[in-house]
């Protein structure tokens, strides 16, 4: 149990990573441009030119290395944790369900969970105040 944050700390910072290197250096293949029209579509359309996808990628990268180092992996999660719950979001009200249940978001969130949960006593302090 001693050794399961810091396995579960470079296994969400490796996927997070080599997605966020991928979209950088063009390493997966370009998927079909949704319908037009659709809400991915617009949401896309908005999301890309404007360079916020650049930002968040660049979040993604820090958080990745921040989370998998475990001295540094509670602000790692402070930068992950939005960002998770914004993929999940995407997922559920743009994409209306699709691949909800793809094994890297399944993975994703399971992992950062599980790490909210392993550093939990850490972010109480902060939550209730520090006693003196």
């Amino acid at each position: 149990m001693k050794y399961l944050p810091a396995i579960a700390g470079a296994m969400l910072g490796l996927i997070f990573a080599f997605v966020s290197l991928a979209y950088f250096f063009h390493w997966m293949p370009e998927r079909p441009a949704p319908p037009e029209g659709s809400a991915v579509a617009m949401f896309f359309g908005a999301f890309a030119p404007t360079g916020y996808l650049d930002f968040v990628k660049i979040l993604e990268l820090i958080g990745a290395i921040l989370v998998a180092v475990p001295f540094t992996r509670r602000l790692g999660l402070l930068i992950l944790g939005p960002i998770i719950v914004n993929i999940l979001a995407y997922t559920i009200f743009v994409a209306k369900g699709a691949n909800l249940f793809s094994p890297m978001l399944i993975a994703i969130v399971v992992l950062g969970l599980f790490l909210l949960w392993a550093e939990r006593r850490a972010f109480w302090v902060y939550i209730r105040g520090v006693k003196n």
